[in-house]
């Protein structure tokens, strides 16, 4: 690790593969993450796009929630169908304050196959000891929390992806886009899913950190795969127009306004079996019931010159009056101009509006774009 870094920031399992590969580290979510390693960001970004991926995202938080009530429990904190998510099957949650704010956004599997409740869940990594807490104290009555600390987490994602992991793991590529199991991947125990951050097919692989450098050992020696940091993750997940927690949401967010609709599924909305029951569920019904009273929207962004614009650029008027923020931007290297997200006035968010961000002092004319700028490649049949 370099000197540079704090010696208080902690290490995945890994640290040691990264430094000899090349790796240039940053601190992210209190540990030692690869921003880029020698081929760069943008050659890493492309070859993801082309091939695939390999991403340590070790830094996430696993847990997993077991016991007969855990999908009702579950369901409590979430605006989510959980309890009719079919085993061996993924969604994508939402966990939410008493104002409708999101606490974390994450990922949650359904690992019961008749011996009592068994969730698998993925939370970022700058909110996983909250989050955890979060549960604990909210459902811990009701079922068995427990961290998973002593798992790694493997990004492997591209459209090459199935084919190299398929060498390592028979029978891998027949798992659909947000399905997974068990499976024995180059002599180590991994629980797997096809999904990932990119927008590009792909395998997310949790194993425990004493095998988790023999994984990615073996799968870099696929010819398909070279290893990607954490500054090509955010340039493939903008792309997808895929949300940063943190800077796309936050506890000050709800999912309407973030435009995560269409995570909240028909029978957890007004009128269904099990409607509401979740935090801030009646602000968030009746943003959904009657979007004339949204303030804001998270919308994708073009930029009509080759201005990068950066998170926090104001959004305006041509004339200057204020009407809102981006919060996600760069160059996409695949589109090869600036996109950005951000939130507006519900009214500026039809497609093809036209506004300005204020970079630098200067006004870079911006048109809304439909997201996700790039379209996704998941392997849905």
């Amino acid at each position: 690790m370099p000197s540079s870094l704090p010696a208080c920031l902690l290490k995945t399992p890994l640290g040691s593969l990264h430094a000899e590969l090349g790796a240039r580290m940053v601190p992210f979510a209190g540990y030692a993450m690869p921003v880029q390693f020698p081929a760069g960001l943008i050659a890493e970004h492309r070859h993801t796009r082309a091939a695939a991926g390999l991403f340590d995202v070790s830094h996430m938080g696993q847990l997993r929630l077991a016991g007969p009530d855990a999908a009702a429990a579950f369901e409590s904190l979430m605006p989510v169908d959980v309890i009719g998510l079919a085993p061996g099957r993924q969604r994508y949650g939402l966990l939410l304050n008493d104002d409708g704010g999101i606490i974390d956004d994450l990922m949650f599997f359904n690992r019961d196959h008749g011996n009592g409740g068994d969730i698998f869940i993925i939370v970022n990594g700058a909110c996983k000891a909250g989050d955890i807490a979060h549960i604990q104290e909210k459902i811990g009555s009701r079922c068995e929390v427990t961290a998973l600390p002593e798992m790694a987490l493997l990004a492997l994602q591209g459209p090459l992806a199935a084919t190299a992991l398929q060498r390592l793991a028979p029978g891998v590529g027949e798992l659909v886009f947000m399905t997974g199991g068990r499976y024995t991947v180059a002599g180590c125990d991994c629980f797997l899913t096809r999904s990932g951050y990119t927008g590009e097919d792909g395998f997310e692989i949790s194993v425990h950190a004493s095998q988790a450098e023999r994984l990615a050992r073996a799968l870099l020696a696929q010819p398909e795969v070279r290893p990607a940091g954490l500054g090509a993750r955010n340039s493939l997940r903008l792309e997808a127009g895929l949300c940063l927690y943190g800077s796309d949401i936050d506890n000050a967010t709800t999912p309407v306004e973030a435009s995560l609709s269409w995570a909240i599924q028909k029978v957890r909305r007004s009128g269904g079996a099990r409607a509401g029951g979740f935090p801030g569920a009646e602000k968030i019904l009746a943003q959904l019931d009657q979007p004339a009273i949204l303030k804001r929207k998270r919308v994708g962004l073009t930029a009509l010159e080759r201005v990068p614009v950066r998170d926090h650029s104001p959004l305006q008027l041509s004339d200057g009056t204020p009407v809102g923020e981006a919060t996600s931007g760069l160059l996409g290297p695949t589109i090869d101009r600036p996109v950005a997200m951000g939130y507006v006035r519900p009214d500026l968010a039809a497609i093809g509006c036209r506004l300005q961000a204020l970079v630098r002092g200067k006004p870079v004319p911006m048109a809304v774009t439909a997201l996700p700028f790039v379209p996704a490649r998941y392997h849905r049949d």
